[in-house]
């Protein structure tokens, strides 16, 4: 599926980059690498390995510097219109002081897969009306691997799903979930229903050029709404969103992004109060979970 009609889609938490689905372009400087039967492994199963750094990240009650390794995975199949990422963070050892991954007794790694199925394709009916081109059962389950239980994070949101046509080469989805939180690193509401997730993707091609690369745009924010988190507890909140801007430059097989992600109460930690437990340096500080953070990455398609 091309980027402009399958928009990105992204999770939250302090190790996740920006994840983005795409159908590369057809031509590129690697051409003379592709088989008899196309560029990639499957013609529909699409894979990507992406080195990512990553800069001020505000999921966490501490900003996050991170340089991490990621497989990305996508596609349509049937009624299934499959993502998900696998991160190893802190792959390659560099990161802040508040930063730890797999080889220093931190999160070996964190996931999220996010399937859709079909409503119009599993019923055999046509959905549609209005701008509503098609209907999903929709989830996005998180996992976390951490070492122990407050450091762990296992969420599944549920919900539905729809595509919009625009009637232009801007690409729209929505996905309104529900959200069961198992461990959340523990947070006071573990292992109950908490809250709603808005999810709104979109993406908008920008150009492609005579060396066989595209541009593209690629937009979503995530809206929490509806938890009960930060009725009893002044450092969290009940809200929380994520507004995430990409520019991807891609070929065949390399492809380069640049990422601007806007967190607006990160986490649901409430910007501006006092942590309260101390940070790695064992010293009081203010959470500044409302700001801008930034990832870069360079990855290879197959």
């Amino acid at each position: 599926m091309t980027l402009a009609a399958s928009p990105a889609r992204a999770a939250d938490d302090q190790n996740e980059a920006p994840v983005i689905e795409q159908e590369t372009p057809d031509e590129g400087p690697t051409a003379e690498g592709q088989t008899a039967d196309g560029p990639y492994l499957s013609d529909w199963y699409h894979q990507n390995l992406t080195v990512i750094g990553s800069k001020s990240i505000r999921f966490g009650p501490q900003q996050v510097d991170d340089i991490y390794l990621e497989y990305e995975f996508f596609g349509r199949k049937g009624p299934l219109d499959l993502y998900g990422y696998i991160d190893f963070p802190k792959f390659f050892g560099v990161g802040n002081a508040a930063d730890s991954g797999i080889f220093d007794k931190g999160s070996p790694v964190f996931m999220e897969l996010e399937p859709r199925l079909s409503i119009d394709d599993m019923t055999g009916q046509d959905l549609s009306f209005g701008p509503f081109k098609e209907w999903f059962v929709a989830f996005d389950y998180i996992f976390d691997w951490g070492h122990t239980t407050e450091s762990r994070q296992n969420t599944l949101y549920a919900g539905l799903g729809t595509d919009i046509d625009t009637g232009s080469p801007l690409g729209l989805s929505f996905n309104l979930y529900k959200r069961r939180q198992w461990e959340n690193y523990g947070a006071a509401n573990e292992h109950s229903w908490d809250g709603y997730r808005a999810q709104l993707n979109y993406s908008y091609p920008l150009g492609s050029f005579d060396n066989g690369a595209s541009l593209v745009y690629v937009g979503f924010t995530n809206h929490d709404f509806g938890s009960d988190l930060g009725d009893n507890d002044p450092t969290r909140t009940n809200e929380s969103t994520v507004a995430t801007n990409v520019l991807l430059y891609q070929f065949t097989h390399l492809r380069f992004m640049a990422v601007a992600r806007y967190f607006h109460n990160g986490g649901q930690w409430n910007d501006g109060e006092m942590a309260p437990f101390p940070n790695s340096h064992g010293d009081s500080f203010e959470l500044r979970s409302t700001g801008w953070g930034y990832y870069f990455g360079v990855g290879w398609q197959f």
